[in-house]
């Protein structure tokens, strides 16, 4: 714990907030200005005259305010000496959660609890999105317990107020590219998302084709966790991104940034590189449980880091716009 007096305390926040290449940028502008800048204040000589608010030790040097998670020297201080930097997504802009599991896959909670849950949380719709396909070890629905839920959906709607519950299906990729459940149910469906759950050793060229034909699907609208990374776990698959967000802009196919802490995938370098491309993003919870949707505060922390902006992330949207989208 380092402890300051209230007047160097926006100073020390900055120091210690910002990556060790952000300080030294920042210091070196300070110094190009005949100032400097440490963990106690702005200085001009032996007067401070900066430190009590981040905002200001910016200001001191000619720099915009950094957000925190852009301090990375990853263009950030380019950007803030031109006033470019981004209007990033808030942490209250999410309007709705568009992964969500229960108990007819592998999560551990009803529809209605989820729903429940999720109304909690402000949010004005959620989709539940089940496994679909061949997946046994999450219990993945096929066609006929698919219909089932949908009609299951309809009578929890009628039940809980104050949110929608949106029909949707979390299907498997298949090796090919095709999908694991038949295009003429998943046309019943609100939404539908898609992910790779196997074949992860595949080369690059084979999972770019793969990636390209499932994202090439009329019903596909998402794809999701979509690097298949597992942190500390499992490493993700490769392929070019290049292509697939073409692809992906072409066949307004948005690409998922899954806020489960040991997912957070997209990266957020590939989140800026999914948005110099012009794909649109969703920032979901993959949630199996309750709990789990408060882990919305890491996707959005995440989607920040990849400097992105309210316009970039479709549920920030109300749920008629969010749809559109896909028609």
């Amino acid at each position: 714990m380092r402890i300051v007096k209230g007047e160097s305390f926006g100073a020390a926040l900055q120091y210690f907030t910002g990556s060790k290449d952000h300080n030294i940028l920042t210091r070196r502008i300070a110094r190009g200005k005949g100032l400097k800048l440490n963990e106690y204040g702005v200085f001009k000589g032996d007067k401070k005259i900066a430190g009590q608010n981040e905002k200001e030790v910016y200001q001191a040097i000619g720099l915009s305010y950094i957000e925190p998670e852009l301090r990375t020297n990853t263009g950030e201080i380019e950007a803030a000496l031109a006033s470019r930097l981004p209007n990033l997504i808030n942490y209250n802009d999410i309007k709705g959660d568009c992964q969500s599991h229960t108990n007819w896959s592998d999560g551990i909670s009803t529809i209605e609890q989820m729903a429940r849950a999720a109304r909690k949380m402000g949010y004005q719709y959620l989709f539940i999105t089940d496994h679909a396909g061949f997946l046994r070890i999450a219990h993945g629905l096929d066609e006929k317990k698919l219909l089932r839920q949908m009609t299951e959906i309809d009578k929890v709607n009628k039940k809980v107020s104050g949110i929608e519950i949106l029909k949707g299906a979390e299907v498997d990729i298949k090796e090919d590219g095709s999908l694991a459940i038949e295009n003429s149910v998943l046309a019943k469906l609100d939404l539908v998302v898609a992910s790779i759950h196997s074949g992860f050793r595949m080369n690059k060229q084979s999972m770019t084709n793969r990636l390209i034909r499932a994202i090439e699907n009329p019903q596909v609208n998402i794809i999701v966790h979509p690097t298949g990374r597992l942190i500390l776990k499992r490493e993700a698959y490769t392929f070019d991104l290049d292509k697939v967000f073409k692809s992906a802009r072409a066949n307004k196919v948005a690409f998922e940034i899954n806020a489960f802490a040991d997912r957070l995938d997209l990266k957020d370098t590939d989140i800026r590189q999914a948005i110099r491309s012009g794909v649109k993003l969703v920032i979901n919870t993959d949630a199996h449980t309750p709990n789990h949707l408060k882990m919305m505060e890491l996707g959005v922390a995440q989607a920040r880091r990849g400097w992105a902006e309210k316009k970039d992330i479709l549920n920030t949207c109300s749920k008629e716009k969010f749809l559109e989208y896909f028609k």
